[in-house]
């Protein structure tokens, strides 16, 4: 978007300067909030851009087309999945291509041939409205999976879905471990693994998992779901064959290459970087809890209990200080809902009290500055109630 000049008619997050839009000053966000979505990537947004440049030229056309721009863009599809496999060590093949996280689990969900079905208590909501008849595998206070409990409600043929790193949280589960003990018992693992991809390896073990691509810097609206083996798979989309007949529709070229693209520009030292912000932020909330600190946890998401502030004041403080932050989920945290994540760890006072900060491979410094900022007046608030 630019204004008449042909300048932008704001700025970037993160500069935390103040900007113009419609001639009136606002200052601009300071972006704490990626855990809902990560700013496009340069790298995906150039790719992108060169793939739609061939496509309104004529260069290339519907990947299922047998003529010669259909070919080409056939090729550059084949090239992008390559990529992201590549990236992520799996087979090719493996890849199924969907509208994003949510699909990608559906799918694994509805598609996998399953006798019973269960998932962890703190799961996203995308895997609890895909499967609700699924049995609740209870978590501890730290918000880790009670595996003795797991053992117990496991049956032959199960197929269980459990988080990588909560997406509130950030609180790792140990998947290799889960999946060893589903297997035992002739079940298999359904690994959301949307928050971790990117910032941990996948699981070796797990039988599905569910990317999304914007978790990464690429667009919204595509995701992926890596299928170890195929057998007694089958779609809940059916088409025209594409995705080798497990997801039909014609496939999203330009957010696959986006995808590809995002894949491509990850960068394996930001996790040392994030933990590093992680530990500024954490030390310096004093009057605050950190919500599952005693597990191990993803370095880029903080869920931070203020008692006796509402997270609602919490975030329309720090909203009109240009601070993006979330009070959890971005499916859930516009209606202003305690965390369910956090009741199920029981933790029902900070279920109302807590904000999620979260951070990504432009947040610096100043920006867990400027939070604090304008977050300890809230702490200094509370403490002389």
């Amino acid at each position: 978007m630019h204004g008449k000049d042909g300048k932008p008619a704001y700025k970037e997050p993160h500069s935390g300067k103040a900007s113009k839009v419609t001639g009136r000053a606002i200052l601009a966000n300071t972006y704490l909030d990626w855990a809902a979505t990560a700013p496009l990537q340069p790298a995906a947004r150039a790719a992108m851009e060169a793939a739609s440049a061939r496509l309104a030229s004529g260069e290339w056309a519907n990947p299922s087309s047998v003529h010669g721009p259909g070919r080409a863009a056939r090729r550059a599809l084949s090239a992008a999945r390559e990529t992201i496999a590549h990236a992520f060590f799996v087979p090719p093949e493996s890849l199924i291509f969907t509208s994003g996280g949510t699909e990608a689990l559906a799918l694994a969900l509805s598609g996998a041939d399953a006798r019973a079905h269960l998932a962890g208590a703190t799961e996203h909501a995308a895997v609890l409205q895909a499967a609700p008849q699924a049995k609740r595998i209870p978590v501890d206070q730290h918000g880790q999976l009670d595996l003795a409990a797991l053992t117990a409600m496991l049956g032959e043929g199960a197929l269980v879905a459990v988080q990588a790193a909560n997406n509130e949280t950030g609180v790792l589960q140990d998947l290799d471990a889960i999946a060893a003990i589903v297997h035992a018992a002739g079940g298999r693992l359904v690994a959301d693994c949307v928050q971790s991809a990117g910032k941990l390896p996948l699981p070796r073990t797990a039988d599905f998992i569910a990317l999304s691509a914007h978790k990464l810097g690429g667009p919204a609206g595509i995701g992926a779901l890596i299928v170890r083996c195929k057998d007694g798979f089958r779609p809940i989309q059916s088409g025209g064959g594409q995705e080798s007949g497990y997801r039909g529709g014609t496939e999203n070229l330009l957010g696959i290459i986006g995808f590809a693209a995002a894949v491509g520009a990850m960068d394996a030292d930001f996790p040392a970087r994030a933990a590093a912000l992680q530990r500024q932020l954490e030390s310096a909330a004093v009057g605050a809890t950190v919500n599952g600190a005693a597990a191990p946890r993803l370095p880029t998401i903080t869920s931070l209990h203020l008692p006796g502030i509402p997270a609602a004041t919490q975030l329309m403080a720090l909203d009109m200080a240009g601070i993006a932050v979330s009070q959890g989920a971005a499916c859930s945290s516009g209606t202003l809902k305690p965390s369910a994540t956090l009741e199920a760890m029981g933790l029902a006072s900070a279920a109302r009290e807590s904000l999620r900060i979260s951070t990504g491979w432009s947040t610096t410094a100043a920006d867990i500055d400027r939070f604090l900022a304008a977050w300890k007046p809230l702490a200094r608030r509370a403490r002389a109630a």
